[in-house]
């Protein structure tokens, strides 16, 4: 196996993402690209899983060491359950991240987030009047932004922790200019 099971586990999780923007095109409409939500998504589920998995460590080894045996098997007990329990926030951030699907088409940008309730947003390309784009010191480190639409009518948005966020804005903006008959400016 090439990619030594990576690649079943990512054909998994692509299986419900993307499915909603492919379902959706419009007459003449191809999807250009696709952004993803960044891994940073995942500190806050990894220092809350790490934390569990700390107390459990730590109970288990008091547990070895207590003469006491009904006091051992709780210890025990509750740091299986600890475990358990450090598996769900794991679980949460990977839900969370492959349920948001985002996308720059040749006609519009499509955000769609959630799974079984679902929030969609689409604004068409030439409705577009500005990107924003905000990064923090640690989000430019990382790679990671937020991007914000406006349009005609209001805000879109936004796109949040979102991956490369300037290479989403000039995708965006290379898709307006060819949408025009023209080069795209760059902001």
């Amino acid at each position: 196996m090439r990619n030594g099971g990576r690649g079943i586990i990512r054909a998994f999780l692509k299986a419900g993402n993307m499915g909603y923007i492919d379902k959706n095109l419009i007459d003449g409409e191809t999807v250009v690209y696709e952004a993803r939500p960044h891994w940073v998504l995942f500190l806050k589920p990894m220092i809350l899983t790490l934390i569990f998995v700390g107390i459990a460590v730590a109970l288990f080894y008091f547990a070895s060491d207590s003469i006491n045996s009904s006091g051992t098997l709780l210890m025990k007990r509750i740091g299986v359950v600890l475990i358990v329990l450090a598996i769900i926030p794991i679980v949460v951030g990977i839900f969370r991240r492959s349920a948001r699907e985002y996308a720059v088409t040749n006609k519009r940008v499509v955000m769609q987030n959630g799974v079984v309730g679902r929030m969609t947003e689409e604004v068409f390309l030439n409705k577009i009047e500005s990107i924003g784009v905000d990064q923090t010191v640690l989000g430019r480190m990382l790679g990671y932004g937020t991007v914000t639409i406006r349009g005609t009518g209001g805000s879109f948005g936004p796109f949040e922790r979102v991956s490369a966020p300037l290479e989403l804005r000039r995708q965006i903006q290379e898709q307006i200019g060819k949408s025009f008959g023209g080069n795209p400016t760059t902001v």
